[in-house]
């Protein structure tokens, strides 16, 4: 697939050079992130609900209650924005007004569809399963016809998006590098800890191959 074009609403227009829509930067942020926020208008008002989302190829998925408010709206096609954020880093400067942040955001425009058809669904929650955990998949026992039946499916096409981000130290004044401040970056990223065990697990139960990689992390 092509790297998306430069729509009206999805330019960057502020610090421009920050930007990219390059298709790998958009999914890499997407797969990235834990969960997402998906902003709409209802009754002439804006609403934003976050959501845990997963990717599949060129369309991005959402899951959840047929009762809820969301999947309602997305699973009429009503116009929808998507956005999804990584901080990498508290950015310190020497001075107040330089300090920043860095990070990673991929903003999304479009229309979601309903997924209906139950191999498609069944599809995709394996890919959501595999999301959290690579190797989840193949130990759990998969949806029933009556648990898939009870949660509604959306799919939003990725055709239009944009990326922006900031990376480096702080920019600060040639003058003020003269100031005796710490200046420099405070990395941040989320880590997975280890994997507490239910309190009704059977102890004879070992700890699943595909969670040992966090853990030994």
């Amino acid at each position: 697939m092509p790297d998306f074009a430069r729509t009206p609403r999805a330019t960057v227009r502020r610090k421009a050079q920050r930007a990219s829509y390059a298709r790998t930067d958009v999914n890499a942020i997407l797969d990235e992130a834990p969960f997402c926020s998906v902003g709409f208008v209802e009754d002439g008002r804006p609403v934003v609900i976050p959501i845990n989302h997963w990717r599949i190829g060129d369309s991005l998925y959402f899951h959840g209650s047929p009762a809820s408010r969301l999947l309602g709206v997305l699973c009429a096609g009503a116009e929808v924005c998507v956005t999804a954020t990584l901080v990498d880093g508290w950015v310190l400067a020497r001075s107040a007004a330089r300090h920043s942040t860095n990070y990673r955001s991929a903003v999304v425009f479009g229309r979601a569809r309903e997924v209906t058809d139950r191999a498609a669904k069944m599809a995709a929650f394996a890919a959501l399963i595999e999301r959290l955990a690579p190797g989840r998949w193949a130990e759990v026992r998969p949806p029933s016809d009556s648990e898939l039946d009870s949660v509604r499916m959306a799919a939003l096409p990725l055709e239009e998006a944009s990326v922006k981000m900031r990376a480096g130290p702080p920019a600060d004044t040639e003058e003020d590098h003269a100031l005796p401040v710490w200046a420099g970056v405070v990395p941040m990223r989320l880590v997975a800890g280890p994997p507490v065990p239910d309190d009704g697990l059977d102890p004879a139960i070992p700890l699943p191959e595909c969670l040992k990689p966090r853990n030994e992390a």
